[in-house]
């Protein structure tokens, strides 16, 4: 199934089995439908690119370069409320049925009532851009330019913890329960635990990725991770080690790129590319056996 545009490039999307929610470069979303490839609605009212969006049900929330956020009802193709206060383009975007959590380069993490727009907290203390979030209902987890990686009190909008020991850009992160997985542009992976705010292992040594982290996840038991030197690895859990690559691209080093991992128990999905036209664009899907 191809669902085209007329003009722009995707940016972000959601799905939730029988939509397809996408944000472009042309300031709108559209809505559509899994089985035909039909657009139900263009979403409009952005200003500029929209960036970011989370979906919950019939609801999503969309974050724009234009400073500002707003809240569909992709039911009926309306924008129930506009949520502005940031003073800068707003990267990353968090939704949990019943708050938003937003992060911009305007140095800020806010949070929001969808219901009547109001910001209920302005989480202050990062100083550079703000390009990632984890959000479970308790804890607001924000990864920036700054290197550091910031834990929040959900609630109260209360700082607990600042982790320290990245040396570049936070791109992505994952969290469940106290557990905190943050891959970087230094090239090394590191698990926290967000209750004391020590890091727990660094995923590095002699099998590290070369390059920045791209992507990750991890299971009750391991992580994945993906990275511009054209590897994804796979690592334990409990206690940091590397257990083997999972792909390896010939072309890794001179451009071929994994961007993206996506991995269940005993399955991985690999969206593989290149910066240079080395490696042509697909996805790996692998069955894995760790022993």
């Amino acid at each position: 199934l191809v669902c085209h545009y007329r003009k722009g490039g995707v940016w972000c999307s959601q799905f939730d089995g029988s939509r397809v929610v996408s944000g472009s470069t042309d300031r709108s979303l559209r809505v559509w439908d899994v089985e035909t490839g039909n657009c139900f609605y263009v979403l409009e009212g952005h200003s500029s690119t929209v960036r970011c969006m989370a979906m919950i049900g019939n609801t999503v929330v969309s974050g724009s370069r234009d400073a500002t956020l707003r809240v569909w009802d992709i039911e009926s193709g309306q924008c129930t409320q506009t949520l502005q206060g940031h003073l800068a383009a707003v990267r990353c975007v968090k939704y949990d049925g019943k708050v938003v959590v937003s992060g911009a380069y305007d140095f800020l993490v806010k949070v929001w009532s969808p219901e009547d727009g109001v910001c209920l907290h302005t989480l202050q203390g990062h100083t550079n851009r703000v390009y990632s979030l984890q959000f479970d209902g308790i804890h607001i987890v924000s990864g920036s330019l700054d290197t550091s990686i910031r834990v929040w009190k959900a609630e109260t909008g209360q700082c607990l913890h600042t982790l320290t020991g990245h040396q570049s850009l936070t791109s992505g992160m994952e969290l469940k329960g106290n557990i905190l997985v943050s891959g970087n542009a230094d090239s090394t992976v590191k698990v926290w635990d967000i209750s004391t705010g020590r890091c727990v292992h660094t995923l590095q040594g002699e099998n590290k990725h070369q390059s920045a982290v791209t992507s990750l996840q991890f299971t009750k038991d391991f992580v994945v991770t993906s990275s511009d030197d054209g590897t994804v690895k796979l690592w334990d859990l409990k206690n940091g080690e590397f257990i083997r690559n999972l792909v390896s691209l010939d072309s890794g080093g001179s451009g071929g790129v994994v961007w993206r991992v996506k991995c269940s128990d005993r399955k991985v999905v690999c969206a593989v590319g290149s910066r240079n036209g080395i490696e042509d664009t697909k996805l790996i899907v692998l069955d894995y056996d760790v022993y």
